[in-house]
């Protein structure tokens, strides 16, 4: 089973970039769909971008469509979140999660599919 843990977040100014990433160990990292969510403060884990085992899908969130990008390296085990134009609401906890996917198209957007979650970045956008 894979272990994710999630790097990247901090402070920004809104209209800021952060990149977050989460590097997977013990497992064939190729064989998972990987997804980002965020949780903030009083509310339920949100799906915010996720992407095929073979990164040649991807989908998002409406909310940070054509601002954030999802894409992953399966030589170096790692996934990013590179986030663009950030807003205040765009704080929250980030975590990365993966499920064993065979195919390399699908991807998977709620937080049920997934079994191995990291343990989150938080990311804070000051206005």
């Amino acid at each position: 089973q894979v272990q994710l843990v999630e790097s990247g977040g901090g402070l920004v100014q809104a209209g800021g970039s952060l990149r977050l990433s989460c590097a997977a160990s013990g497992g064939t990292f190729s064989n998972y769909a990987m997804g980002w969510f965020r949780q903030a403060p009083g509310k339920d884990r949100e799906f915010v971008a996720a992407i095929s085992s073979s990164g040649s899908t991807t989908a998002y969130a409406d909310s940070v469509k054509g601002r954030f990008t999802v894409s992953r390296d399966n030589i170096k085990n790692t996934l990013y979140l590179q986030m663009n134009s950030l807003k205040p609401e765009d704080s929250a906890d980030y975590y990365c999660a993966a499920k064993r996917a065979f195919g390399g198209s699908n991807y998977y957007t709620r937080t049920y599919h997934y079994v191995v979650w990291g343990q989150g970045t938080q990311v804070t956008v000051s206005s």
